[in-house]
């Protein structure tokens, strides 16, 4: 399901935002955007990201492509680190991060609308904490006129793994942003129905899915499997599910609204 490659040369770009990620270039000549455990403890956020990756293909919501990235340790330029198993994001071309500034640029077409509320749906669903009003988490492919979903770490309320799932409230959401003002002319001409039938769908190919997902967890981040099972059966609880598509029904509507 997810191939693995190799660091090729040293690491010399990190992004400076907190996770801070590495640019990596890799055995099969591609730059992964890479996370990494950040101590030698069970690596919950690398999980909820990797899960979250996952999750989001079997929505069909375009997402870079992840790997498994092994950095040698001769690669590495930071004191006392050795060999990491990171998560890469293959790194995109002909796309611009989504942010105030470029946001006023993204067509206000029903397809993108569609798109951004399949993403708040999906977020809604997983507690997808870090898409709000201050984060969008997208970039928009300009050659393909696509809205790119990033970033799945903060699912289960912020890789929140000691408690049940909380619902998102309207205003923390991508619904609440200005990418959603932008495109309201597009979303008075989405369907809830129409929505909701691919709700469904969704939930039943990430059901199909789960198996595999908790196969390629990898054993070096030390995550017992039990945890993120009980995670996933969380996401397909009945009532969760329910809540889930209610929530989502009142905060659109109430950002459409505004």
């Amino acid at each position: 399901m997810i191939k693995t490659v190799h660091s090729i040369k040293s690491i010399e770009k990190c992004y400076p935002t907190g996770e801070e990620p590495l640019l990596v270039l890799c055995s099969d000549m591609n730059e992964y955007i890479c996370k990494y455990p950040r101590t030698n403890g069970a690596a919950y956020k690398m999980a909820s990201e990797l899960v979250g990756v996952l999750l989001a293909q079997t929505w069909k919501l375009k997402t870079p492509v992840p790997a498994f990235v092994k950095i040698s340790p001769s690669h590495w330029t930071r004191a006392g680190k050795g060999g990491v198993l990171a998560l890469g994001s293959k790194r995109m071309t002909s796309v611009i991060d989504i942010n105030p500034i470029t946001e006023g640029g993204i067509p206000s077409l029903p397809k993108i609308a569609k798109e951004l509320l399949r993403i708040a749906l999906f977020d809604f669903w997983v507690a997808n904490e870090d898409r709000n009003a201050n984060n969008a988490n997208l970039m928009f492919d300009v050659s393909q006129n696509t809205l790119v979903s990033i970033d799945y770490g903060c699912i289960f309320n912020t890789a929140m793994y000691d408690y049940p799932m909380s619902q998102l409230t309207s205003t923390d959401t991508i619904l609440a942003s200005g990418v959603f003002e932008q495109l309201k002319t597009g979303m008075k001409k989405q369907s809830l129905p129409i929505i909701s039938r691919y709700y469904t769908q969704c939930i039943n190919r990430s059901q199909q899915a789960v198996t595999n997902i908790l196969n390629v967890i990898p054993t070096q981040w030390n995550i017992p499997q039990s945890i993120i099972t009980g995670k996933l059966n969380q996401l397909f609880d009945t009532k969760w599910m329910n809540d889930t598509w209610d929530n989502f029904k009142v905060c659109f509507m109430e950002n459409l609204a505004k």
